[in-house]
């Protein structure tokens, strides 16, 4: 029974991080979705679904048994204005958290890489569960309304109402584009970005900013909007930027790095880069890397040495 369930491990858990805003918490998901399929694989009944249909009906229980007492996840914009103090870490259970693409983006199917970007997943935490999982369904993975009626076991009229619910309070965010190696102008933008971090050239860095670029980390809920404060920051020698460079790593489905420091062996943060029209719009740099890594795996090994 776990090997005709393995097959559709990667899309649930793409499926569920939509749904929960966390690869932990998806890959609980799906874990436990597996555990209770295997334990009921007696009972289905395959002239009423398809097994594929089957797993999403008990992943989605699962998703939003899980978030019925859970605090919304969000990112650091939404948490407050901007600038003042850096304040204190936040629990991460605060934040949408990164994920890597392996975990979350089949290879044979086309599922725009859009949807798993932070600002999208971010947006879809304003609904409530049930209209967030036909949301996804309908929207992102593209099921008939009586496909996902079948799986909810309601009408289609009331699958067709929580769409429209949906949508229209789905709160308005630019995502931005995602990574495009293929694209030539977007490739430059984040070589020339790189190059620039690289070495500590704030006035390059602040010239590829679009005017009212944000810049946040998580753990903490402080952001910035705006090239002169986001210059202040990178210009602060308590920031200790120079001598940093960023390693490509395939996340979210983005512009994603791993930012290493001299003398540090693991990385000291993951940043994503939003760009938009040859431009940054935003960059999120997730600190708490201990708590990163087991999902994305050890150390990067292609990582220059200074």
């Amino acid at each position: 029974m776990i090997e005709t369930l393995e097959p559709f491990r990667i899309e649930l858990t793409g499926y569920c991080y939509r749904m929960l805003g966390s690869g932990f918490e998806a890959e609980d998901a799906v874990q436990e979705t597996f555990v209770r399929a295997w334990k009921a694989h007696d009972t289905y009944d395959a002239s009423r679904a398809s097994l594929r249909t089957w797993l999403y009906r008990i992943a989605t229980n699962i998703c939003i048994d899980m978030l019925r007492s859970a605090q919304r996840r969000a990112l650091a914009v939404d948490l407050g204005p901007s600038g003042g103090d850096i304040g204190a870490p936040l629990h991460e259970r605060v934040f949408v958290q990164p994920v890597p693409d392996a975990l979350v983006l089949p290879e044979d199917r086309a599922i725009q890489r859009e949807t798993v970007r932070l600002a999208f997943v971010a947006a879809l935490q304003f609904l409530p569960p049930r209209q967030r999982a036909v949301l996804i369904l309908r929207d992102v993975l593209a099921w008939q309304a009586s496909e996902v009626a079948a799986l909810l076991s309601v009408s289609v009229a009331s699958v067709n109402s929580a769409l429209q619910r949906a949508r229209a309070t789905l709160p308005l965010s630019d995502p931005g584009e995602p990574l495009r190696p293929a694209d030539p102008a977007q490739k430059a933008l984040l070589s020339r970005y790189c190059e620039a971090f690289d070495r500590h050239d704030v006035e390059t860095l602040v010239a590829l900013l679009h005017e009212d670029a944000t810049m946040s980390m998580p753990p903490f809920a402080w952001w910035l909007r705006g090239r002169e404060p986001i210059s202040l920051a990178l210009r602060d020698p308590s920031a200790a930027c120079a001598g940093a460079w960023l390693v490509p790593v395939a996340a979210n489905g983005s512009p994603a790095y791993w930012q290493m420091r001299p003398g540090m062996t693991d990385p000291f943060g993951l940043v994503f880069l939003d760009v938009r029209d040859g431009l940054v719009t935003g960059s999120t740099t997730f600190l708490d890397v201990p708590s990163l890594l087991p999902l994305f795996g050890s150390t990067p090994s292609s990582a220059p040495r200074r």
